[in-house]
């Protein structure tokens, strides 16, 4: 009975949301393409800004001829360089004090998936300050347009750019969640490759793996449309070609600019598809260990997937076909046992770790349950695990 109703309530949440047109962000591409979007906010009457980053990015200056274009433009800003990996409520309150501080109507997200998460709880906050953060947990909880958001990633993996998702970390309870209202996806997304050259090989690595969890999990889900699966199938293809590439030669700006595209168009499937219990186990991760979340999603993708067994063979020799691995002869079975081992084998030439070192035995059981939770109903995951099944995963990854 439980799993009838976890299908029903996903068929029901897909049937509305594919009624319900969801906004993408006006994209600004290419080299250099970071030097028009202070036009862009003049042009739209924005004069004072927040920039939400982390102490990392402001140091390599990689904002300093934005901040000049800024200045050119007349536009004052002020920066939040606190955000730290999974961000935390704290950071958010944080950056909310600064943002009515300085009388700021837009708020630029500048960094990794984490700085972009927090942005848009930010824009959640000013948008809704009769509620708290745990309160706005879950779907549609804003409902109230947020300042003006633009999102400028500086890894290749997230897509946070793209969706309607903001997740959070509450540092006190170790939990790990987001919040999703379709208010939250940014109204321009910054693609600049530039940006990503100086990436250091092993965050490559770890934010392209995600990229491609993203579009993995948004293709075997139930909740593909056409148009997610032929982004989910794309952004494979571009992550096959390039990101072996990237991780080895990070100034090829040719495989960096297809990373980008390819972490933007996973995005784009799994904000629509969403995602399954690869990225529920890596959530608890995230919140109990600090694990970063696209290596955290790197190593127990295999995982599920061979655990699923064939319920995704089909959609998985798919993917090998798009990823350009297969073979004619080869069954259905075959070219999906070799794409799971595509994922192992990037994964080790990339010196990602096969398992998670941090995992206390102690834990497992919370994790369990936040996972499970997390999860199930809302995940069209392809096969509908138990609580037992999770638990048996966790012990896999375990080293």
């Amino acid at each position: 009975m439980y799993k009838l109703y976890c299908r029903t309530y996903q068929f029901t949440f897909k049937i509305a949301s594919q009624l319900s047109p969801l906004r993408a962000p006006a994209l600004l591409e290419g080299n250099n393409s970071l030097k028009e979007l202070p036009k862009v906010m003049k042009d739209k009457g924005i004069e004072s800004i927040l920039i939400v980053t982390d102490k990392g990015i402001r140091a390599l200056g990689l904002m300093d001829d934005f901040i000049k274009g800024l200045e050119t433009e007349q536009i004052s800003c002020v920066i939040y360089d606190k955000t730290v990996a999974n961000p935390t409520i704290e950071n958010i309150e944080e950056a909310l004090m600064v943002y009515h501080a300085h009388h700021c109507k837009g708020i630029i997200a500048f960094g990794g998936g984490s700085s972009i998460d927090c942005a848009k709880a930010v824009g959640a906050r000013v948008a809704r300050p009769d509620k708290s953060i745990p309160q706005l947990r879950g779907e549609l909880k804003i409902r109230k347009k947020i300042p003006f958001l633009a999102a400028v990633p500086t890894t290749s993996g997230t897509g946070s750019e793209a969706t309607l998702a903001a997740v959070i970390t509450n540092s006190e309870t170790h939990e790990k969640y987001a919040i999703n209202d379709p208010v939250l996806v940014p109204d321009y997304a910054v693609l600049d490759p530039l940006l990503t050259v100086n990436l250091p090989p092993q965050y490559t690595a770890s934010t392209g793996m995600d990229a491609l969890t993203h579009a993995v999990e948004a293709y075997i889900g139930r909740s593909n449309t056409k148009e997610t699966e032929q982004y989910s199938r794309e952004a494979v293809k571009l992550i096959f070609e390039n990101l072996y590439e990237a991780y080895s030669n990070g100034s090829n700006l040719k495989a960096r600019e297809n990373m980008h595209r390819a972490s933007h168009l996973a995005g784009m499937a799994f904000t629509r598809a969403y995602v399954g219990y690869v990225h529920a186990i890596a959530h608890t991760l995230g919140g109990f260990y600090s694990v970063p979340h696209g290596l955290a999603n790197a190593i127990i993708l295999p995982y599920v997937l061979r655990y699923y067994g064939e319920a995704i063979h089909q959609p998985l020799a798919d993917l090998a076909d798009a990823a350009g691995i297969s073979e004619p002869e080869e069954t259905m079975k075959q070219k999906a046992v070799k794409f799971i081992r595509a994922i192992e084998e990037l994964n080790e030439n990339m010196n990602i770790a096969r398992k998670v070192s941090e995992i206390q035995d102690r834990d497992i059981p919370l994790m369990v349950e936040r996972a499970f939770k997390e999860a199930n109903p809302l995940y069209p995951v392809p096969k509908i695990l138990s609580k037992q099944d999770l638990k048996m995963l966790y012990h896999m990854i375990k080293e």
